[in-house]
């Protein structure tokens, strides 16, 4: 299990500001993550080396444009540039913030993002990214219609009602990340979303709902949305400096 959100910062172990979108430059990025591997202090940077568990500074293989296009036109969404020319650029996915980026992979199913053994659900990808005031309308509506046992002649049928309304629940759980890949895990449950679709694309959120917690934009200093390229460059910087000890 990796550290929950009072034993490391969930917005990327220090994130501080850095390129964004479109005029990120990705050049020589694989290189300095790769050469972290040698680092004296690698065991500093959280993700990397837990108990042998983390990505150990290793990237996957870069895609290549015809990959990438052809992933885009499957899954139905235009990723967003920063994270688009990293995968080409640096590698689809590896070594990263947290335990890094999942890989982008296709395989006799399908393109899908693999969180370890598990393959990403893209059927709600192309649905725009519900904002916050919407998320809590969902929720206070199924809460309202949670079963109550005294409203039922027997606990037979009391549990067959909720069975239904918990199912609806597991629905919603789905679609409150409509429009977003689950991009990284940051550990005990958290999780960190990519936004692909609707006003918010581009931007990252973190998944706190592990501990009952919300989802919300994952915030840097002095601002209140993160891109993928902030995220990442923001995380090699700091990792640079925990892993050469200054």
């Amino acid at each position: 299990m990796g550290a929950t959100g009072d034993e490391m910062d969930v917005t990327g172990v220090g994130w501080q500001p850095a390129n964004t979108g479109a005029g990120v430059d990705w050049s020589g990025v694989r290189e300095r993550v790769t050469a972290l591997r040698e680092s004296p202090f690698t065991e500093k940077v959280f993700g990397a080396r837990q108990q042998g568990f983390g990505h150990d500074f290793v990237l996957q293989p870069p895609l290549s444009e015809a990959d990438l296009a052809e992933a885009e036109e499957e899954l139905g969404v235009a990723l967003p540039t920063d994270y688009r020319n990293f995968l080409v650029e640096v590698g689809a996915g590896g070594a990263g913030p947290f335990y890094g980026p999942f890989p982008l992979r296709c395989d006799g199913q399908g393109w899908h993002w693999l969180d370890d053994t598990v393959r990403s659900d893209n059927s709600l990808l192309g649905r725009p990214f519900p904002a916050a005031d919407q998320r809590a309308r969902w929720s206070a509506d199924l809460d309202a219609r949670e079963p109550v046992s005294d409203d039922f002649p027997d606990e037979q049928s009391y549990l067959a009602a909720y069975r239904v309304w918990n199912e609806e629940w597991e629905r919603l759980h789905d679609e409150m990340t409509a429009g977003a890949i689950r991009l990284s895990h940051e550990g005990c449950g958290y999780y960190t979303w990519l936004v692909v679709t609707g006003p918010e694309h581009g931007t990252l959120w973190t998944d706190l709902r592990a501990c009952d917690g919300p989802i919300e934009p994952l915030a840097g200093t002095g601002r209140d949305r993160v891109s993928f390229g902030e995220w990442y460059l923001g995380w090699l910087a700091q990792a640079d400096r925990e892993a050469h000890g200054r």
